[in-house]
């Protein structure tokens, strides 16, 4: 949705007003804001008492900015392509990051890769460091927090070079907490080198819903204990690597049919279930430090039956997270422009309200216009006590401080090179993924695969697109796999969604034969869907059929004609070639299920239980 802009902001004189200590901080600010590959440090971490000083010094216009973390197209702050001026002069009435920045003073920025914010490391530095040049040249100038999804498998904006990683269901099937803690240190260490200090993960739903559209392997797994000590790992990875890490999305996505981006889910969890399934994994956050969370559009009735979504709720933010768990750090919203929190109130009255139910950072509204004025309004009328402001403000500056934007708010191209896709990184996420891959059927061990017996591989299936910055497509990055441990592989797609038409079935089938076997990637198969009539089909040829779940696990209840089953978790490269070493004997299979298959003639029934994997 489109609303036309309104041109009025902070007037002139109101952003000229300063105190002397804040002003002296924005002189130090603009000293440094030229540097882009020698930066200096603005001084020493500043104290509670100084952080107080600089709220008590903004204006309100400046106070209703911080609260803000919105989206910007383009490469560059200051000079974006023009396709990206028209974007931001359509959606946000600016041209650049750079007036982003100035004319609503935003607390922070996300990057996207459709924004075409993260089109190469070098690029990503400059962009940072343009950013932060924008916000320190401001008067009373304060650095920016940039942040993004980059939860890695399925979910990733910052791609090839920077190291892939496998996602969270996979590091569920590891298992291992150390591996889980060193992706995240692998992958946050690299965020930082491009200036990026908040890193909206780990994942802490819980997926007890195999109908899950829009969690499912985002999240570690089905059990509420190994789910928890896998966050809490990520959290201590990320954070130790000195960007802020967001546990989300509270007060638990994981057992919902209905993706909240596009309708408003309810959560029909009682109190007690809620305790035993939803919280173990934030409270393992809040015990690990994390420095932000963020909140669900969910309905959950067992904790407020106002029929508010849970980041407008001030009994689950105030009452539950803040007040029961004790978490005093960052709370930031999911999108603002998701139908599941627009659903009951308009957009200027959403971020007021979620302010007033405790939360801090407002995402990515719709129209930032009309809810920075909003936000205003609200202060000016009195509905909304500055004093509430002040508090988040707090908050937000104290987490800034705590992640080293007040004295290395810059980035350099060498620590980049030195830093972003190292051999060692690459190596480490090799070995990681290693550990994911999980064997569910090897009927008459038809795996490990030996070129001796097994040289020429068919390779069928789904091409879904690939996550940001991947390579791709699926088969294709199969069949390249198997080449380079010397097979002969052919690649046959079935298109994006995976499920093929008659047509393109007996194109398949007719493909299979001379071949010693035929590895079939899947997608999301569901009951009617024409991906089993694949299989079948391939399977009925007397070619071994090998089936790689490129999604979700829950495909391996649909492929009973299947040889042997895996499951990869995500189709990102490095997850994909970690199965291939797999599947021709590289390596053993070592991932075991984070959550159950169930039948498919019987869904209450379960197929393979938590835990389960076979090896060789």
């Amino acid at each position: 949705m489109h609303v036309q802009y309104r041109k009025a902001g902070p007037s002139r004189r109101s952003l000229l007003a300063a105190t002397a200590g804040a002003a002296a901080l924005a002189a130090t600010a603009t000293g440094t804001a030229r540097a882009t590959d020698s930066p200096s440090p603005l001084g020493s971490r500043p104290g509670e008492a100084e952080l107080r000083k600089l709220i008590s010094a903004m204006t309100l216009e400046e106070k209703v900015g911080q609260v803000f973390v919105m989206r910007v197209y383009g490469a560059s702050a200051t000079d974006p392509d023009q396709a990206d001026v028209d974007a931001n002069l359509q959606e946000i009435g600016v041209r650049t990051a750079a007036e982003l920045i100035a004319r609503y003073r935003v607390g922070g920025i996300i990057y996207f890769a459709w924004a075409h914010n993260t089109q190469n490391p070098h690029q990503i530095a400059d962009l940072s460091n343009g950013i932060q040049r924008a916000g320190l040249s401001q008067p009373r100038g304060l650095p920016l927090l940039i942040a993004t999804d980059q939860e890695y498998g399925i979910v990733e904006r910052v791609g090839v070079p920077a190291t892939l990683l496998p996602g969270a269901m996979a590091l569920g099937a590891s298992g291992s907490r150390s591996d889980a803690r060193l992706a995240a240190r692998i992958g946050g260490t690299e965020l930082r080198a491009l200036g990026i200090r908040q890193d909206y993960a780990p994942d802490a739903d819980v997926n007890v819903n195999p109908a899950n559209p829009v969690i499912g392997v985002r999240s570690f797994g089905a059990d509420p204990e190994a789910v928890a000590g896998l966050v809490a790992a990520q959290v201590k990875g990320y954070q130790g690597a000195g960007i802020a890490s967001t546990s989300k999305h509270f007060p638990g996505h994981g057992d919902t049919a209905t993706d909240s981006h596009y309708g408003f889910p309810v959560i029909q969890h009682t109190r007690e279930q809620w305790d035993e399934l939803d919280a173990p994994p934030f409270r393992a956050a809040i015990a690990a430090g994390i420095d932000s969370v963020m909140t669900a559009h969910i309905m959950v009735p067992a904790l407020d039956d106002s029929g508010d979504p849970a980041t407008l709720s001030h009994p689950i933010l105030s009452g539950i997270l803040r007040g029961e768990l004790g978490y005093d750090g960052v709370v930031i919203t999911d999108s603002l422009g998701m139908a599941g929190v627009r659903e009951k109130y308009g957009d200027d009255r959403v971020p007021v309200l979620a302010l007033k139910a405790g939360v801090d950072q407002l995402l990515n509204p719709p129209d930032l216009d009309l809810a920075w004025h909003a936000v205003l309004d609200a202060v000016k009328g009195g509905e909304l006590a500055e004093e509430r402001l002040d508090e988040s403000i707090l908050r937000i500056l104290r987490l800034k401080a705590r992640r080293g934007l007040f004295t290395e708010p810059y980035v350099t191209h060498s620590g980049v090179d030195r830093t972003v896709g190292t051999r060692a990184h690459l190596a480490a996420a090799d070995r990681i993924a290693e550990h994911t891959t999980t064997l569910l059927v090897n009927e008459e061990r038809v795996l490990p695969l030996s070129r001796r017996t097994a040289s020429d591989i068919l390779v069928v299936g789904a091409d879904p697109a690939s996550p940001s910055g991947t390579t791709g497509p699926p088969t294709t990055v199969l069949a390249n796999a198997l080449k380079e441990l010397g097979f002969k592989a052919d690649a046959l797609s079935t298109g994006a969604a995976g499920n093929p038409s008659q047509a393109v079935i007996d194109q398949a089938v007719a493909a299979a034969a001379g071949k010693d076997a035929v590895l079939v990637g899947t997608y999301n198969i569901t009951a009617t869907g024409s991906q089993r009539t694949l299989v079948q089909a391939l399977a009925a040829t007397g070619v071994p059929v090998i089936v790689l779940a490129i999604r979700n696990p829950y495909d391996a209840a649909f492929v009973p004609d299947a040889r042997a089953v895996l499951a990869a978790y995500s189709w990102t490269d490095v997850e994909l070639r970690a199965a291939v070493r797999v599947i021709a004997g590289r390596a053993r299979p070592r991932g075991r299920l984070p959550v159950p298959v169930p039948r498919a003639d019987d869904p209450a029934k379960e197929l393979y239980p938590i835990g389960y994997g076979l090896s060789y």
